[in-house]
């Protein structure tokens, strides 16, 4: 795709070695991104149940976020490598996805069933893979190789700062004395959530214009331009270039894909199920209009924003660990330590005791949101890097997708309808994931497209 005529550039302008303010300045569009994902995390489970979903219907009612994914990351990133724009391959796609998702954000709390919510969450999800995908290809463009472990986990960094917040908000909103815990609309949906989607609507569009105007991306050289208008354009051609890299693909990346697997089958469970979870084993009820419910709610903004709070504490050490003793063995140890915390979460009944399952899972997200794109960035060619960066991302969303049409059945038959048994469920998975680490092997070469 071709946006508009770039300037000529007659030689390719190398990545150059950025300081951290300007690192900082180009990922701080992700934490807009990550404060509507974290707004997801905790309420989407609770909104529909306001609405009057069932606990099974959960999986299917969240199946906009891996289908999205799943179509959107690679077409967004094969057709981001093709752009050419006075603003850039990547930065146009920030802001449409920007604005898609800021007024969805403000449209959720008004939702009158459960499927106008999903609807809109399936508008939101767009938006927000519209947004995200080409930013991993944006940080291995701008930043050199010795780089990318820093910019990936700056990342997460900002994963974890932009979900602790977004979990945080509604708590901060009641202790401030602006809204009460009781207080709900006609569609049951606490004035609380309101207001945390309503914030998440003006951050997310802020955070990601700040990134577009305080950092310009490595132009184009005059032949790289004249070779994207050289090659036939249409759909066709970026279903093409789809196929063609899923050919090439390197193993390293392949090995990832089954890490990948385990893990973020594991993450959909905990985001979908930690709410009941909660209710029952802190709380004990499982009525969704009881006082307890919403109060679960509430200590899941809680956990959720203690865990990120724990990712962006940990990600610059784990980039500096990463370049100590190799990326793999960080991945590993994180996602062993996360795996074994999120099994004993639903064994804890007293709030305080959470601070543990919160720190290993914090550990395991931080290294999730970073360390896998450091160990593929230098295996990839430049030319081609949102395609795969793409295809990378749509391993997140194909487990996700598989668990939306598979947990149902394990959760009724294999776990007993037990929402804590789902959280012990997912903590196993995370502990085959870091297993499935081990399969990984280094690859100094880069694929050939």
């Amino acid at each position: 795709m071709i946006i508009a005529p770039a300037e000529k550039v007659h030689q390719s302008v190398p990545a150059l070695k950025l300081n951290f303010n300007a690192i900082i300045a180009m990922n701080l569009g992700f934490f807009g991104i990550q404060y509507s994902f974290g707004l997801q995390q905790t309420n989407m489970t609770p909104i529909y149940s306001y609405l009057g979903a069932n606990a099974d219907q959960i999986p299917l009612l969240n199946l906009a976020g891996p289908m999205t994914g799943l179509i959107i990351q690679p077409i967004i990133g094969a057709m981001s490598d093709k752009t050419t724009s006075r603003f850039g391959r990547r930065r146009p796609y920030f802001l449409i996805g920007a604005i898609i998702c800021s007024i969805c954000l403000f449209a959720m709390p008004y939702s009158s069933s459960i499927w106008m919510a999903a609807g809109i969450l399936w508008i939101l999800d767009a938006g927000n893979n519209i947004t995200m995908e080409p930013y991993r290809a944006f940080v291995s463009d701008k930043l050199p190789s010795n780089q990318h472990a820093l910019g990936f986990l700056t990342q997460s960094f900002f994963t974890g700062l932009g979900i602790t917040l977004a979990n945080l908000t509604p708590g901060i909103l009641i202790a401030a004395g602006l809204i009460s815990i009781n207080a709900r609309s006609a569609n049951h949906i606490p004035y609380t959530t309101y207001a945390a989607f309503f914030i998440g609507g003006v951050v997310s569009i802020g955070s990601i214009m700040y990134s577009c105007l305080a950092t310009k991306e490595v132009p184009l050289s005059s032949s790289e331009i004249e070779k994207i208008k050289a090659e036939p354009g249409g759909v066709g051609r970026v279903f093409g270039d789809i196929v063609e890299a899923f050919k090439v693909m390197p193993t390293m990346m392949k090995k990832l894909g089954v890490v990948y697997l385990f893990n973020w089958y594991a993450m959909f469970i905990y985001w979908q199920f930690i709410t009941l979870c909660l209710a029952k084993t802190i709380y004990n009820t499982s009525n969704a209009a009881s006082d307890g419910f919403a109060s679960a709610q509430l200590l899941t903004g809680t956990v959720n924003g203690g865990y990120n709070v724990v990712t962006f504490l940990v990600a610059f050490p784990l980039a500096f660990f990463a370049r100590k003793i190799t990326a793999k063995r960080i991945h590993l140890i994180s996602l062993l330590f996360g795996g074994l915390c999120l099994i004993a979460l639903p064994m804890i009944h007293q709030p305080l005791l959470l601070v543990v399952p919160i720190i290993g899972l914090g550990v395991a997200w931080a290294s999730m949101m970073g360390t896998p794109y450091a160990m593929l960035a230098g295996s990839i060619p430049k030319a081609k890097t949102g395609i795969f960066m793409g295809i990378l991302n749509m391993f997140i969303v194909l487990p996700m997708l598989l668990e939306t049409i598979t947990f149902k059945y394990v959760y009724r038959y294999v776990l007993g309808h037990q929402p804590e048994n789902a959280i012990i469920f997912a903590g196993v998975l995370i502990v085959i994931a870091g297993f499935m680490v081990l399969l990984i092997k280094k690859n100094n070469q880069t694929v050939e497209v």
